[in-house]
């Protein structure tokens, strides 16, 4: 006897409905399963390479912050031995200003300027004389007022900041301007 022919007859038909609807259920199940397996794993290499991706992304933003923080580095130490050769051209010039100031104040230099011996004497009739013997050879000299020296001294001390200055700052464009 078979298990079928158990079944009353007019159920057999929903036993056999049921039956194959269970076993198309359970296999639709099975392949739901393996479907997800499958997606899983395809999931998990997806994540997988999107984080060595974003690996590779990190180390080279990394490398390149390094590169630059060395450039800058590298770029600020410039300035700097650059900033203290100016300054101690700077300073070296405002000694020597002051060395030329002091000798001036007590007379131990004095400032000349060359007369223009060419020139007409305008209503002077003198004639000029003739030269002597003397240490001092060439064009004839006018010696300043120790108080007009010391302000042409002023005026040629801030012409010469000035150009520290102007010759630093053409240094610093230059140098941040120029790739390295």
């Amino acid at each position: 006897m078979r298990l079928v022919e158990l079944i009353p007859a007019p159920y057999r038909m929903l036993a056999v409905g049921g039956s194959l609807a269970a076993v198309a259920a359970g296999a639709a199940a099975l392949a739901w399963q393996v479907q997800d397996w499958r997606c899983g794993q395809q999931l998990a290499e997806q994540s997988r390479l999107q984080t060595d991706t974003l690996n590779q992304m990190t180390l080279a933003s990394a490398e390149q912050l390094r590169a630059e923080q060395s450039k800058r580095l590298a770029l600020e130490q410039r300035l700097s031995t650059s900033e203290q050769t100016h300054y101690r051209a700077l300073s070296d010039a405002l000694r020597d200003q002051g060395r030329l100031r002091d000798r001036l104040a007590t007379a131990d230099l004095r400032l000349s300027v060359l007369l223009d011996a060419t020139a007409a004497g305008g209503s002077s009739t003198v004639p000029t004389p003739t030269a002597t013997g003397g240490v001092v050879h060439g064009a004839t000299r006018a010696e300043l007022d120790p108080a007009h020296a010391q302000r042409i001294i002023g005026i040629t001390d801030v012409g010469d900041q000035g150009l520290i200055a102007l010759a630093a700052c053409q240094a610093y464009a230059k140098e941040v301007s120029t790739p390295k």
